[in-house]
């Protein structure tokens, strides 16, 4: 509860404290999970909107956020099969604390840039 002091044990590795870090610790899992915001997407949309990621990544990745209940998948019995991935409750749930993560960025990452690049330059 807010206001109480945190117990020592809290971040034990089977927590649930942990599993909203786990869910998003996937490098394409946000982009993935904010690129859906908007509505149901065929994953060559995805790919289209998506700078760099691999069919093969992509499909990885959906299948997880599809196993982790974050995104539904929706087959069509077209020819040819058409399939569309849209995000869940909980995953809708999740572009808030995207949101939030885009704001840090915005506010430190060239502090968090530079610094890095200081301690590589001092090796």
């Amino acid at each position: 509860m807010a206001g109480e002091p945190m117990d020592e044990y809290e971040y034990i590795a089977d927590c649930r404290t942990r599993l909203g870090l786990d869910l998003l610790s996937g490098t394409w899992t946000g982009v993935v999970l904010w690129t859906l915001q908007h509505g149901p997407l065929r994953p060559g949309d995805m790919r289209a909107r998506i700078g760099g990621i691999s069919h093969k990544v992509l499909t990885e990745t959906l299948r997880r956020l599809e196993r982790d209940g974050l995104v539904a998948r929706r087959r069509y019995a077209e020819a040819p099969p058409r399939v569309e991935y849209e995000l869940t409750p909980p995953g809708r749930g999740m572009l808030e604390p995207l949101a939030a993560l885009g704001r840090w960025t915005e506010r430190y990452a060239e502090e968090v840039l530079d610094t890095r690049d200081r301690a590589l330059s001092d090796r």
